[in-house]
């Protein structure tokens, strides 16, 4: 298991859609759910969209691209299940956001 790394204030994701943070090298996305914030790696693999642009609806994210779906929680993509971004676990302390990277 990696360390926990701040990323962010919970405040600073968008409702309705996320926000990208370069940690360790890496480009997260950070999405709030009702289970809380969820992270996804940010680059769709269909063509590179930003997922963080994307809208999301309960825990899926849309590529504002070409509409391509993911999970947030899972990573799964919702029309192929071979198809799976890698996600991140996240801890949250107060208004911190961590994330394992």
């Amino acid at each position: 298991m990696g360390e926990f790394v701040k990323a962010c204030k919970k405040s600073e994701i968008p409702d309705g859609a996320g926000k990208r943070v370069q940690v360790n090298g890496k480009e997260i996305a950070f999405f709030k759910t009702q289970e809380g914030v969820c992270a996804i790696y940010s680059v769709c693999p269909h063509q590179g969209g930003p997922l963080e642009e994307g809208g999301i609806t309960d825990q899926v994210v849309t590529c504002p691209w070409h509409g391509w779906e993911f999970n947030v929680t899972t990573g799964e993509c919702t029309f192929n299940d071979s198809i799976k971004q890698p996600t991140f676990r996240v801890k949250e302390e107060g208004e911190d956001v961590f994330v394992e990277a």
